[in-house]
């Protein structure tokens, strides 16, 4: 029998649209067409080849996800890429369906057919005993389910100033989900580690888009030995979605998303730091000194992205909601920290002249997001902007001015929120 342990308890700066409905209104002929994919007369062709049931490869990929989600705001679809406005975030948990999608690469057919046939998760490396491990091997470990958020290191990359390449995040490529998986540490116990285990290099059976190297990260075995580390293979009491990492994923908590190896079929214990493309050069690394904006630090300089920063998020109202003079408004919204804890979350209403300090309610378990709410009442009618700004235990504070860096992650600017009081 499986032993369980249960550690969970009791608008936008952008204009989206919802994608799908677009779809559905213009037919998917047109769409193709509008998106570059088939010139001239490709509407005609779509009717013929549509009522053939011949879909196009490019299209075929993307419904067979089941991307995007209703309501999503989609940056790219080789590789997937989508978020949510924050007004849709507003749940303690966030529902799979309003979860974002992060993809390096596209999603393997493993995922799409839901098939375990044939898997494996290997551990090798600089261990005493290499392991290969069935789906039904790793569940016999001791199981966990906590609530753990997961955020894009480039979350909020389009707030930066000058303006940086990469997805253009907005501020939805954020979630605090339920996960249910066995600890890493559990799973490299098992293995034996070797005294030259320093780290390791996480790989899954996604394929690289184009020429690039296989999509690869990795993170210090004192991490990858913490409590809280999981190989998660249930997402909200759900086998993963393929979008998700179908049969199993890395959770690690506290630290940005492309440490969370998805579609995992190979940990690779290692004596040196993992040195993949993604963990070299720029890639999900940061300037080990603030940078003037626009320049571009020399490679040597860069350091590897590991814990996010404090950061909160308004998820009511909605953005640009009307409000009526002296009518009471309920604000609130989530606050994480990385690897700290979040102290404080204050609000203002006349750009940061005077504060509010919020009602913080603690999270369901270390490295949920916390939950804060406040009412506040407008004394005048016009523009008006709601400014979030949170604090965590070591007295680090969201900044009013986004710092700088050439790939535009960490994003933790305070989030601002326009209303419009009308008489």
């Amino acid at each position: 029998m499986m032993k369980q342990e249960h550690v969970s308890t009791n608008n936008f700066e952008a204009t989206f649209s919802s994608r799908r409905h677009f779809l559905a209104t213009i037919g998917k002929g047109a769409a193709l067409a509008g998106l570059g994919i088939f010139g001239a007369g490709s509407d005609a062709a779509m009717r013929g080849l549509f009522g053939r049931g011949l879909v196009p490869a490019a299209w075929a990929d993307v419904e067979q996800d089941l991307l995007p989600k209703p309501n999503m705001i989609v940056h790219s679809e080789q590789p997937f890429n989508g978020e949510f406005a924050p007004h849709l975030l507003n749940d303690d948990v966030t529902p799979t369906a309003r979860h974002f999608v992060r993809n390096n690469s596209g999603i393997p057919e493993r995922a799409k057919s839901g098939d375990l046939n044939g898997w494996k998760l290997t551990i090798d490396g600089e261990v005493h005993k290499k392991l290969s491990l069935s789906m039904d091997d790793l569940i016999r470990f001791p199981q966990v389910t906590m609530q753990v958020v997961v955020e894009c290191a480039g979350n909020g990359r389009s707030l930066f100033t000058p303006k940086v390449d990469g997805t253009p995040w907005i501020r939805g490529a954020v979630g605090c989900s339920e996960w249910t998986g066995v600890r890493l540490r559990d799973v490299l116990k098992a293995a034996g580690l070797k005294e030259a285990a320093i780290y390791t290099g996480n790989y899954g059976e996604d394929l690289p888009i184009g020429s690039g190297e296989q999509f690869s990260r990795g993170i210090p075995i004192e991490k990858a030995m913490d409590d809280h580390t999981l190989i998660a293979f249930k997402m909200n009491g759900e086998d993963l979605p393929a979008a998700h990492g179908f049969p199993a994923r890395l959770i690690v908590p506290g630290w940005i998303g492309s440490a969370m190896q998805k579609w995992l079929n190979r940990i690779w214990v290692r004596d040196q730091v993992h040195d993949s493309e993604k963990m070299t050069g720029y890639s999900y690394r940061v300037p080990a000194y603030p940078p003037a904006p626009g320049s571009k630090p020399p490679k040597n300089e860069m350091i590897i992205t590991t814990s996010g920063k404090v950061k909160s998020l308004i998820t009511k109202p909605q953005s640009k909601t009307p409000v009526k003079i002296g009518t009471p408004v309920k604000v609130g919204g989530h606050a994480w920290g990385g690897e700290n804890k979040v102290d404080k979350v204050y609000i203002s209403t006349d750009f940061g002249i005077r504060w509010q300090e919020t009602r913080l309610i603690q999270p369901a378990n270390r490295y949920a997001w916390y939950h804060w709410e406040t009412e506040i009442i407008f004394g005048n009618r016009g523009y008006y902007e709601i400014w979030a700004r949170a604090f965590d235990d070591k007295g680090e504070a969201q900044p009013f001015s986004q710092p700088w860096n050439p790939k535009g992650y960490l994003g933790n600017v305070i989030h601002r929120l326009p209303v419009l009081i009308a008489a």
